[in-house]
């Protein structure tokens, strides 16, 4: 079969690879639909993850058609159509149990080699190395998915596959850091990132009651976005003084909770390098007094030079989180369903997956009104 690979950093290309096979009871075989780029593999991408290897197929975030069951699902049958969650998650284990399946302690691809910088192994996810704990992912014709009674959802009859693809990834991230904020009726919310995980984390604290929210970033494009399809208030931080519209916004406490989604964001502002994480220091200084910041997205591991003093003296509570767990998934393909989670308008771009470099291209640089390449087998 074809699937795009990394080859090295900057480098990707549309190979055959072998067809993945039934290596477990609980697995199934996915023909793949659609599968989207996402802000985490442009590490990948630059080549920063010192486990990736050449041939390594790409994609967390894939939908499709279930083709082959193995004998211990009891939840999906051939020719079911199913979005499949970004983290691969056992079940049955204690964070399974208490739904954090993206801390599963049992679904690592390789636990022999896990993790060596931290020296402790977490969940699968798909399109990630092996040794990191990654399964071959989306980014391809089939896709063998462990675990599949956990990790794969059955997609509602009237929600296309363009919006349903999103709950594998982007929209669970959005909701969970509406989550963990603990965002209220009432509360003022700021989102630094417009891309899809920062419009959905939008869109889900609108949801939760917030009676404003607002998006900082720099690109046109995705702002009337935010705007139009979220209902988000619009920042563009190269005409505006954040902090002070942050301030006069909010009643001049700043926001009740700071969402930093900013993804690995060119250097010349947000993100650019693990150890100036300028998004993060800014919304630790905006936010109220007792307020939340939440964090999202994979990181490189060690950040110096945060404002550690300014989250204890202001008492700020501060939550993270680089993948979403499950249990979101059937309550968002609901909403979704019913139209109150619209996330067809992210899929700005929709490609074959033999033009995959040239879709990642224009969603690495930005380009062309890039929110998400969005490719079909």
């Amino acid at each position: 079969m074809r699937a795009l690979c990394w080859v090295a950093a900057d480098e990707l290309a549309v190979r055959e690879v072998p067809d993945p096979e039934l290596r477990n009871e609980r697995d199934v075989i996915v023909r793949v639909r659609r599968s989207a780029t996402s802000g985490a593999d442009l590490p990948l991408l630059a080549g920063r993850n010192p486990l990736l290897r050449a041939g390594d197929v790409l994609g967390a975030e894939f939908l499709g058609e279930v083709v082959e069951v193995g004998p211990g699902v009891r939840r999906h049958r051939s020719g079911d159509r199913v979005v499949v969650g970004a983290s691969v998650a056992c079940g049955g284990c204690w964070y399974c149990r208490q739904g954090l399946q993206s801390c599963c302690d049992n679904a690592h691809a390789d636990p022999a080699s896990a993790d060596p910088g931290w020296g402790r192994s977490d969940a699968g996810c798909f399109g990630r190395p092996r040794a990191a704990g990654g399964f071959a992912g989306g980014h391809a014709e089939y896709v063998r998915v462990p675990y599949a009674d956990v990790g794969a959802f059955r997609v509602p009859d009237t929600v296309d596959d363009d919006t349903a693809l999103f709950a594998a990834d982007a929209a669970p991230t959005g909701w969970l850091a509406a989550e963990l904020g603990a965002v209220r009726p009432g509360d003022v919310v700021a989102v630094w990132g417009a891309g899809a995980v920062g419009q959905l984390t939008a869109r889900a604290a609108v949801l939760r009651g917030a009676a404003r929210v607002l998006v900082v970033d720099r690109h046109e494009e995705r702002l009337r976005m935010a705007e139009r399809h979220v209902g988000a208030e619009p920042l563009d931080y190269r005409r505006t003084d954040v902090a002070a519209e942050l301030r006069d916004r909010s009643g001049g406490r700043g926001p009740d909770v700071c969402v930093v989604a900013v993804g690995a964001s060119p250097p010349e502002r947000f993100g650019g390098h693990a150890d100036r994480p300028d998004a993060g220091r800014e919304a630790v200084h905006a936010c109220r007094k007792g307020g939340v910041v939440v964090l999202l997205g994979a990181t490189d591991g060690f950040v110096d030079a945060f404002p550690l003093g300014a989250v204890t003296d202001r008492r700020l509570t501060l939550r993270g989180a680089a993948r979403p767990d499950l249990r979101d998934v059937p309550m968002l393909l609901d909403r979704m369903a019913r139209g109150e989670l619209r996330t067809e308008h992210l899929a700005t771009h929709r490609l074959p997956l033999a033009h995959g470099p040239h879709g990642y291209a224009l969603f690495r640089d930005r380009a062309d009104g890039c929110v998400r390449a969005v490719f079909t087998p």
